[in-house]
């Protein structure tokens, strides 16, 4: 089943809109809500990102525009923009993870963690648009012991 699209203009205004719109489809899909709440953060990372570093900073304006469907065994949440070409899953899992907040270096950790809040995440080129890709997979629904 797929979810009417949600087209926002890129500012950080449509964020709320964003939110609202991940979460009711995890509830659509039947996520759990820490899992839910893990794919919100997620995608308020990447849209955030897209707005600032792919739009304001490069001197551009757009939309984000966020497409959601659910099928039996997942939700699959899908992010385009025309903003400048950039692919999450090349930056680099950032160093010192594991080292006091005050020694680590600032940056990069919001998309590290982005990426792991689904069960799988792709990035595309399409023609001049970027499309980011969330997966998260429903959990079996339990068969009657009746």
């Amino acid at each position: 089943m797929d979810m009417e699209p949600l087209k926002v203009p890129a500012s950080l205004e449509s964020l709320g809109a964003v939110g609202r719109y991940v979460m009711s489809g995890a509830t659509l899909a039947e996520i759990d809500r820490k899992r839910a709440y893990q794919l919100r953060l997620a995608v308020d990372e990447i849209v955030t990102n897209i707005i600032i570093h792919g739009y304001e900073e490069a001197g551009l304006q757009g939309d984000v525009e966020l497409r959601m469907s659910v099928d039996d065994t997942s939700l699959r949440l899908v992010i385009e923009d025309t903003a400048i070409a950039f692919d999450p899953r090349e930056v680099p899992e950032p160093a010192g993870l594991d080292d006091p907040l005050e020694d680590r270096a600032i940056g990069g950790l919001g998309v590290y963690l982005a990426l792991r809040g689904a069960d799988e995440f792709q990035y595309e080129r399409v023609d001049n648009s970027n499309r980011n890709i969330f997966i998260v997979h429903r959990a079996p629904v339990p068969l009657d012991s009746a």
